[in-house]
């Protein structure tokens, strides 16, 4: 059973695991942690826990908001779901960072390319959902982020 207490993340991640979980996150998130920074990703979910629930009052309870933008970020109703949550839930008390990896920002912003092709198929499946996933992907989109083509200086930077 999940603990009752609350917790405080420095920092929520949003990412699609196919995409990034054992390449640019594993990276991410040791940095972090080695500069103390408490990280939230979906490892930390509980036995028993309810996703959807632990995971956006995990949102809730982090400082920032870090979402991964990736190929197939937008095939994942979950991710969608997340992103969301951040822009529209928490985005007044939350600094959102979006990072690019392997994607650009006007991929994300129009729905455009491979990106676009997998928020595609998705919304074929969940239309009624469609006009606010596009709304929260191209607001997120239009916020100042990081290509992950430059992340070897990420490290620099934390």
């Amino acid at each position: 059973m999940a603990s009752s207490s609350r917790r405080k993340y420095d920092v929520f991640i949003s990412f699609r695991g196919e995409d990034t979980r054992y390449n640019f996150l594993s990276h991410l998130h040791k940095a972090l942690l080695q500069k103390r920074i408490e990280t939230y990703v979906d490892e930390r979910l509980e036995r028993g826990d309810e996703i959807s629930r632990a995971l956006l009052k995990a949102i809730e309870e982090s400082e920032v908001s870090v979402i991964i933008f990736s190929d197939n970020y937008a095939s994942s109703s979950w991710c969608l779901d997340e992103l969301v949550h951040i822009m529209f839930g928490c985005k007044e008390k939350n600094v959102v960072v979006p990072i690019f990896y392997h994607v650009t920002p006007s991929d994300v912003r129009k729905q455009s390319g491979r990106f676009g092709d997998a928020f595609a198929e998705l919304v074929k499946r969940s239309k009624d959902k469609e006009k606010l996933w596009r709304t929260a992907l191209t607001k997120a989109a239009n916020l100042c982020g990081w290509d992950a083509q430059i992340s070897r200086y990420l490290s620099l930077s934390l």
